[in-house]
């Protein structure tokens, strides 16, 4: 089975704590396993480039998860090999005024892959039909006619030339609890700690329903979810990296066919 298919959201999909601390990927050697992502982070960094020579093809890669499910940690571990110039991530926060008002898609639109580059979405599009349904921003009606617009906004982009890869980074509420913790108690990681998180853990049963609703509801063979046991980081990153690969490879990049004015060109 590939990793594609393993993690693959499942038909009936049920989020729940005891699938996060699962490590199907891992041995008992668990610097094996980071030598093993970062052998899988050099083949990433080595097929972007000739994917970014062929500047074809675009890859979106949107990472979703509660607080500390490790977002950072995955682009660092796993994409942080690539050259500057074929990558780009982009955080999104809360929105500007001007985001406001325009439609929720407008912001997003904006910050896709160009030919040749891989985008990462730290945070996506998906915050508003998480966020904004869990704090009660819109009403049930609003957030399927949102469902509807995200799955033909994926449709264009796939369409047009984009290969997205989705990822829910499944963390459990006792390890957000641990990791919370070490922030606050670890004085270098205060800067990494905001309050406003312990405010949305207190929405957490919540969250995991809107987390499921909107994967079933926007999950599709040409922008698929995977959902991504996160409690272990090493096998988080394993997990997406082998992901990644599989699909890089599945794409075949090449690179230009060579120009037939340089042959017999002499330097001087």
């Amino acid at each position: 089975m590939t990793a594609r298919e393993e993690f693959r959201k499942p038909k009936k999909l049920k989020i729940d704590d005891k699938a996060a601390g699962a490590k199907s990927l891992s041995s008992d050697d668990k610097n094996a396993d980071k030598n093993r992502v970062d052998e899988m982070a050099q083949r990433i960094a080595d097929m972007q480039n000739v994917f970014y020579a062929e500047h074809k093809r675009k890859i979106l890669v949107i990472l979703q998860g509660m607080d500390t499910s490790g977002k950072d940690g995955t682009v660092k571990g796993v994409f942080g090999k690539i050259d500057p110039l074929g990558i780009r991530t982009v955080p999104f926060k809360a929105p500007t005024q001007t985001e406001k008002e325009h439609d929720y898609l407008w912001r997003v639109h904006q910050q896709m892959p160009g030919q040749g580059e891989l985008t990462i979405f730290n945070r996506s599009h998906y915050e508003d039909v998480l966020i904004t349904r869990v704090h009660k921003w819109i009403d049930t009606d609003e957030c399927k006619r949102r469902y509807a617009q995200i799955r033909d906004f994926e449709r264009m982009l796939s369409e047009t030339g984009t290969v997205l890869l989705k990822f829910f980074l499944h963390i459990s509420r006792d390890e957000q609890r641990k990791r919370l913790q070490e922030r606050v108690d670890d004085p270098e990681k205060h800067w990494k700690f905001d309050p406003k998180d312990l405010d949305e853990r207190v929405h957490w049963d919540d969250y995991q329903k809107a987390y499921q609703t909107a994967i079933d509801e926007t999950d599709a063979d040409h922008a698929p979810w995977y959902i991504i046991p996160a409690d272990s980081k090493t096998h988080r990153n394993l997990a997406i990296a082998s992901i990644v690969c599989e699909t890089m490879e599945a794409m075949k990049f090449a690179f230009p066919p060579a120009n037939p004015e340089l042959e017999g060109l002499k330097i001087r």
